[in-house]
């Protein structure tokens, strides 16, 4: 009889890919580390604040818990595109971040990212996007993980179809999965899931990653509203060594902090 756990969380692999929410709960518990990537807009957007020195503070897409939420971490508040004032300056648009003031936490509110980055306790979730995956690799195999018995979960965001409760699987995040996952091979880990094989396969095809993050579906919608120049900000391949980890909730410079212990090591001790 076949364990249906085993294939459900890819089990034997050290680099495992699966998408949205249910994925990052499904692999979670069963993985050394997470990461998450949304490439339109949220994880882009994390590297550019953690660049500037802002700690980013993730929670599900706005509702009315996100000023209380705010106020109690002493947090800055991002706010939609459009609702970008001189007062708030913040929003999931990386472009506006990175002309903004810098605070010192940004609450950055996401349907997709922030909210897959928030749902998951009990494992370290790193933020990848295509201005970093040298980095994060990097980070990630000096923690010792990237082995079949210190798995890394590497979970495409999706969209949300319009008007319904369900994953888009969004090319952007596919690509960006698949270059996390050609940096990790790069650096040492080993072996793939045959869905991480599948999305390093992906990103080696293609020849311009940044025209077709333009051309693909949330590439032209944010075009669209105005905001193509997200689009130039998430295209700026491997420009970065910053290394978002979700700190006490908060995202932070893993690169330049200590060694992370691993939770099967804490139990050993």
């Amino acid at each position: 009889m076949v364990n249906t756990v085993e294939w459900v969380v890819q089990s034997g692999a050290g680099v495992r890919v699966e998408w949205g929410q249910a994925g990052a709960r499904t692999l979670g518990p069963h993985s050394a580390a997470l990461v998450v990537v949304d490439v339109l807009s949220f994880t882009t957007a994390v590297s550019v604040a953690v660049d500037a020195g802002t700690g980013v503070l993730p929670c599900p897409w706005r509702d009315g818990g996100a000023e209380e939420f705010a106020a109690r971490h002493d947090a800055a508040l991002a706010v939609g595109r459009r609702a970008i004032s001189p007062e708030r300056p913040w929003s999931l648009s990386p472009a506006a971040l990175r002309g903004a003031p810098a605070p010192r936490r940004l609450v950055l509110p996401s349907p997709n990212g922030s909210a897959i980055a928030a749902a998951v306790s009990g494992v370290p979730v790193v933020a990848a996007c295509l201005r970093n995956p040298s980095a994060v690799a990097a980070w990630l195999t000096q923690q010792g993980w990237g082995t079949a018995d210190r798995p890394i979960a590497i979970i495409p965001a999706g969209e949300q179809w319009p008007g319904q409760d369900a994953v888009r699987p969004a090319i952007e995040d596919w690509v960006g999965a698949g270059m996390v996952v050609a940096a990790l091979v790069e650096a040492g880990a080993a072996p793939l899931s045959a869905e991480a094989l599948a999305a390093k396969a992906l990103y080696d095809g293609i020849t311009d990653v940044p025209g077709l993050v333009f051309e693909c579906a949330s590439g032209r919608q944010l075009a669209d509203m105005g905001f193509g120049n997200d689009v130039a900000v998430a295209t700026e391949m491997d420009t970065t060594t910053t290394v978002p980890v979700l700190t006490n909730g908060m995202f932070v410079d893993g690169a330049a902090s200590p060694r992370v212990v691993h939770r099967a090591e804490q139990r050993q001790t």
